[in-house]
């Protein structure tokens, strides 16, 4: 790693806004080119950049300016690749269960009314009977659609409690529900 590097990791951890500048002029075109080639999308690809040295920022304090900062960037940014693939590949599975209500349906009385009642029980049951932190966890991840990592940091706990949280939801919800599914 060439000695700039060095120098400019040694001042990104005493906090330095510059040389985070400074590194992400030298490195942003090649990470985002990375990125790019995994997600094919270049506004996500974008997004996870910017997420990228977000976090750089943000665990500046645990850098060691000896190692390699492209390395280090690149398993940040395919640790978001993967978050997206994997928030993306539960959209989908939700998608697959949620009725498509064909355009005769929707004008059907019967059917708004019976979507009306399961959708007041679902409110029901999230506001009445999930905890404060499971009912928060819970909306922000369905409702806000929210990746779990994101929830984890916006509510500083970790990973697998969001995870845990979101599975005692679903759990209240699949039992409280069974009638209608």
């Amino acid at each position: 790693m060439p000695n700039k590097d060095q120098k400019l990791l040694s001042r990104l951890k005493k906090s330095d806004k510059n040389s985070l500048r400074d590194l992400f002029t030298k490195y942003h075109q090649s990470l985002f080119n990375f990125v790019l080639y995994r997600v094919k999308d270049e506004v996500i690809a974008d997004d996870i950049v910017q997420d990228t040295f977000l976090r750089v920022w943000k665990h500046r304090n645990s850098i060691k300016p000896n190692q390699s900062f492209f390395s280090y960037i690149a398993k940040i940014s395919n640790n978001l690749c993967m978050d997206y693939f994997r928030h993306e590949n539960v959209k989908l599975r939700h998608q697959e269960h949620i009725p498509q209500l064909t355009q005769s349906g929707v004008d059907n009385p019967a059917i708004q009314y019976e979507s009306k009642i399961l959708e007041d029980k679902i409110h029901n049951i999230v506001n009445n009977s999930l905890p404060e932190k499971c009912r928060e966890i819970f909306i922000l991840s369905r409702v806000n659609g929210l990746a779990n990592q994101d929830i984890a940091e916006l509510l500083e706990v970790s990973r697998r409690t969001v995870e845990n949280q979101l599975y005692r939801a679903l759990k209240v919800l699949r039992s409280k529900l069974k009638d209608y599914l």
